[in-house]
């Protein structure tokens, strides 16, 4: 099958944030990951995001409120199965500015056996996201 990448280049994911702070969520991710608010769309209160679209590191993560009452009552699963990965310049800055946001260290920054210097924090979301940089050379 032809290749097809759409407007947003492929595959983004979509994370669902759970108890009306998708809005709170992406300013969150503009100050930890130098991220870029694309696109909010809010429900008519104004209360919660039906959609928000955040540019990161070249990248798109699309999101929104929790919606049970539109999803036949049920809520989304938590995001803790999953980590988002971001492949940066300098791990350290960015690792840095993270935790100095308020994500949590689950594992410490290290040159991994690999090469890359790695490590991984939780957002206050629930999300994961590692960070890793290559050493150039």
């Amino acid at each position: 099958m032809a290749e097809d990448r759409g407007p947003t280049g492929g595959l983004s994911p979509y994370l669902t944030i759970k108890g009306g702070r998708c809005a709170e969520a992406a300013d969150f991710y503009a100050r930890a990951f130098g991220g870029e608010v694309a696109f909010r769309a809010p429900t008519d209160d104004g209360k919660r995001l039906m959609h928000c679209h955040v540019k990161i590191n070249g990248a798109s993560l699309l999101m929104s409120d929790d919606f049970p009452d539109w999803n036949g009552g049920r809520e989304s699963p938590d995001p803790g199965g999953f980590t988002l990965h971001l492949q940066v310049g300098d791990a350290d800055a960015w690792f840095a500015r993270a935790l100095a946001a308020g994500c949590e260290q689950t594992m410490p920054l290290e040159t991994q056996f690999w090469g890359d210097r790695y490590g991984k924090v939780r957002d206050p979301y629930g999300v994961s996201w590692s960070i890793a940089s290559t050493p150039k050379g």
